[in-house]
């Protein structure tokens, strides 16, 4: 393997379709200002690289990232490739990775609006993220301990669990299919409007009108707090060991809660069992 190590690139396309190299304490910034410099590469391994240019890694195949930064100026960063792993790691670039997949992230610090679109097979450990549209239309994830502040999150994904999370997510989980969120915080409004077959299991759930379109939807032992206008229109089973503030209209199913300050019930189709059991 080729060592390229001190350097600095600021040209078009600077490592194009680069073949078993790694790349040591480089710099890709400069009054050149190139794109795309690690294009169609191969058995690439990055370390502790500053990036401030766009599109630094678009149709790679197997590419290792530790230690490094990629800056807001560094947009769409990773984009049609696969066999990723990214450690250590800051992307606060815009559209930071797109159509990627086989990807493994741990100990990154994500800063990104429209991350994550349309990726297959990605694990995520121990990260810390920030964005709007977060891993839209993705399929086959499985995150562990991520923190995450934004809006829109895991809208269309499917095939997916998350485990001992942090989310902070207004509109998340929009029409998600076959995903399982364990012993996680999840706080927004409107979760998870007409996902299906979606499980929370020892969750806490926070925020107004949440689960609602849903079907097959199940909650196991979960805590909620100041979610009204709860379960609208849902199939639904659940065990809740929280007082929720209303219930509206679920549509079939079992919902079985300590207390249920409001029960609202002005819809026909409504036949959702509403229990008391403390």
């Amino acid at each position: 393997m080729e060592t390229i190590k001190n350097q600095s690139f600021d040209r078009e396309r600077a490592l194009y379709g680069s073949n078993g190299i790694e790349v040591i304490d480089c710099v890709f910034d400069g009054p050149a200002d190139g794109e795309s410099a690690f294009k169609e590469g191969r058995e690439i391994s990055v370390e502790r690289c500053f990036f401030n240019l766009r599109y630094p890694f678009w149709h790679d195949e197997g590419l290792k990232i530790t230690g490094s930064e990629m800056t807001e100026l560094c947009r769409a960063a990773l984009w049609y490739s696969h066999g990723i792993e990214i450690t250590d790691t800051k992307l606060h670039g815009v559209k930071a990775l797109r159509e990627c997949s086989r990807v493994k992230m741990q100990n990154c610090d994500v800063i990104s609006p429209e991350f994550g679109w349309s990726v297959q097979e990605m694990a995520m450990k121990d990260c810390s993220v920030q964005g709007e549209y977060f891993m839209m239309r993705s399929d086959g994830l499985h995150f562990e301990k991520v923190r995450l502040k934004g809006k829109y999150s895991f809208q269309y994904i499917e095939n997916s669990v998350f485990e001992n999370c942090d989310f902070d997510t207004k509109d998340a989980f929009w029409h998600a299919k076959n995903v399982t969120i364990r012993n996680s915080v999840v706080k927004g409004e409107y979760l998870a409007w007409y996902c299906e077959n979606v499980t929370f299991d020892h969750c806490k759930i926070i925020g107004t009108q949440p689960l609602c379109y849903c079907k097959n939807l199940k909650l196991i032992d979960c805590e909620m707090i100041d979610t009204d206008l709860s379960f609208e229109k849902s199939g639904v089973e659940a065990t809740i060991t929280t007082p929720v503030l209303s219930i509206k209209n679920p549509l079939s199913g079992r919902i079985v809660a300590p207390a249920v300050g409001e029960i609202i019930r002005d819809d026909k189709e409504s036949c959702g069992e509403i229990v008391i059991a403390e």
